[in-house]
């Protein structure tokens, strides 16, 4: 393989156990090392991960910790980040009751069409009071305040005042160390406060996309590698109403995946995405920040995704399919 890329998509906490065990999968099933990427290319919870392996984390040190085991090697050995309150607690604190970006909608007025509801979606909604504190502490104790030592590791914010994708690693992104990028990429509008970089503030990537896949179209890559735990085709059909609308959330993010895969596609590339299938979806629930969840989650995708990588599926319209 000569130049391929890797996609981590968001998905929150039980996204990233899934996305252990779904690097686990590509590492045996195709013999690569998910470090070796040329790009890396984070949103949200995948943007974690991506600085983990930006870092020199391997696979097999991510998943003993998900798993809660130790780590006596590698670059996680002997760090603690989890004193105190949880990093990722299962429900937001209670938000600012007003429009967290007014400005976003109104500078945007012209091209409301062209703007994907959920950015809109994310000016409208309060300002979060949550915290992404000890993440931050986890990528700065890998980092210190500079940018990863992989050079193709890429974290995927959206600017909170114009509702642009800004793209943190990139020639002409706003200068910041890789902790900064990676909070400001996983503060979730409503949920937690906007990461300030440069005097601007900026939040999760994924309230633009959650994968942004698109934005390697003109990357000179043979072959992608898609993991995106919001994407799913196949969905199983939960009981509780929550989850049935989480479903129904998927759908549109698969479809939104794939129109931007095709752009990756049709511009020489080979990829390949996975997602959660119904064993997994019924391991995460309906809160994918139910950190209770999380071993099984991952347990469960060590399984699902190397069968996923072992027998891929070619991509279909229309993606999904329930299953009973």
């Amino acid at each position: 393989m000569s130049r391929w890329g890797l996609v981590l998509g968001g998905g929150g906490v039980l996204g990233a156990a899934w996305m252990t065990g779904a690097l686990d999968a590509l590492e045996r099933v195709h013999g690569v090392d998910p470090r070796e990427a040329d790009v890396i290319l984070g949103t949200s919870a995948g943007s974690v991960v991506a600085a983990l392996l930006g870092a020199g984390v391997a696979v097999a040190e991510m998943r003993a910790r998900q798993l809660d085991e130790p780590v006596s090697t590698g670059p996680l050995a002997g760090l603690r980040w989890d004193a105190g309150p949880p990093a990722v607690p299962a429900h937001p604190p209670r938000p600012r009751w007003r429009p967290g970006s007014p400005g976003l909608v109104v500078t945007n007025a012209g091209r409301l069409r062209r703007l994907p509801p959920t950015a809109l979606l994310a000016g409208l909604l309060p300002e979060g009071r949550g915290s992404l504190a000890q993440i931050g502490a986890l990528v700065a104790a890998l980092h210190g305040d500079a940018w990863s030592p992989h050079p193709g590791v890429r974290v995927v914010t959206l600017d909170y005042e114009t509702g642009r994708r800004a793209v943190f690693g990139t020639p002409g992104a706003p200068a910041a160390g890789i902790a900064e990028a990676v909070t400001a990429s996983c503060a979730i509008p409503g949920w937690y406060s906007p990461v300030v970089i440069g005097g601007r503030r900026y939040i999760d990537g994924g309230a633009w996309s959650s994968t942004n896949v698109d934005l390697l179209s003109r990357e000179p890559l043979d072959q992608l590698y898609v993991l995106a735990p919001m994407v799913s085709f196949a969905l199983d059909r939960p009981a509780g109403w929550a989850a049935r609308l989480e479903r129904r959330w998927r759908e549109r993010v698969t479809r939104r995946c794939l129109r931007e895969v095709s752009r990756v596609h049709g511009a020489g590339s080979e990829v390949t995405v996975i997602g959660p299938g119904p064993a997994d979806l019924e391991a995460m629930g309906a809160n994918l920040m139910d950190g209770e969840r999380r071993r099984l989650v991952l347990q469960t995708s060590l399984e699902t995704s190397l069968h996923a990588f072992a027998a891929p599926e070619p991509l279909t319209w229309p993606p999904l399919e329930e299953t009973g």
